[in-house]
């Protein structure tokens, strides 16, 4: 039986939004590296342009799940994309020397794995969003927001606790996903014992 992801037509609005966002990432990158990152107004708009993408992060998901859009495409570009956006901002606030690479590299690998894993189990069942990746993705996201501003004073200590926060549910939450992960694929190997390589009675 045919599923909902291969009969929703490619060419919809969230898949738009995620094309957008990847799009959107080579002209972020440059916001954020011209001038060594040393230019105020460059600074602020390459804040802003990662803001308006993680945005779209939000808003393609959510047409996605209401108007029954999700697609084959969505699912593997829509990671990619969301990778690709943090992954610039992350190396470009490293390169700059705004962020330690270390912390560069935990967040990193982690989305990684997360990712190598969800396509390994892509067609074992789904893994739902859970309250602390979500957190995980608010804190990550509001911390590379304040990193690529130009900010001074007491701002930066608030900029740093963030990062901080962000750093610990990135790796709690990516401890967590592979287990579920594991749990899930436990789960189709069992159906398929059970009934067949369809994993259906």
């Amino acid at each position: 039986m045919t599923n909902a992801a291969t009969k929703t037509p490619t060419l919809n609005l969230p898949n738009a939004l995620t094309t957008l966002r990847l799009v959107l990432v080579p002209f972020f990158g440059w916001l954020l590296l011209a001038e060594d990152g040393e230019n105020t107004t460059l600074r602020v708009l390459a804040g802003a342009l990662f803001l308006f993408a993680s945005a779209t992060d939000w808003v393609d998901g959510y047409l996605a799940r209401k108007n029954n859009q999700v697609t084959a495409f969505g699912k593997i570009a829509d990671p990619i994309a969301d990778k690709a956006l943090t992954g610039v901002a992350l190396i470009g606030l490293s390169i700059l020397g705004d962020l330690p690479w270390w912390v560069t590299g935990v967040i990193l690998i982690r989305e990684v794995i997360v990712t190598l894993i969800r396509f390994a189990v892509i067609h074992d069942g789904v893994i739902p969003a859970s309250r602390g990746g979500k957190a995980k993705t608010v804190s990550q996201m509001l911390a590379i927001f304040l990193y690529l501003l130009p900010l001074t004073d007491w701002l930066v200590s608030v900029r740093t606790v963030v990062m901080g926060v962000a750093v610990v549910l990135t790796v709690l939450t990516g401890i967590d996903y592979a287990w579920r992960a594991y749990r899930v694929r436990k789960g189709a190997d069992l159906r398929r014992e059970a009934f067949g390589a369809s994993g259906k009675p």
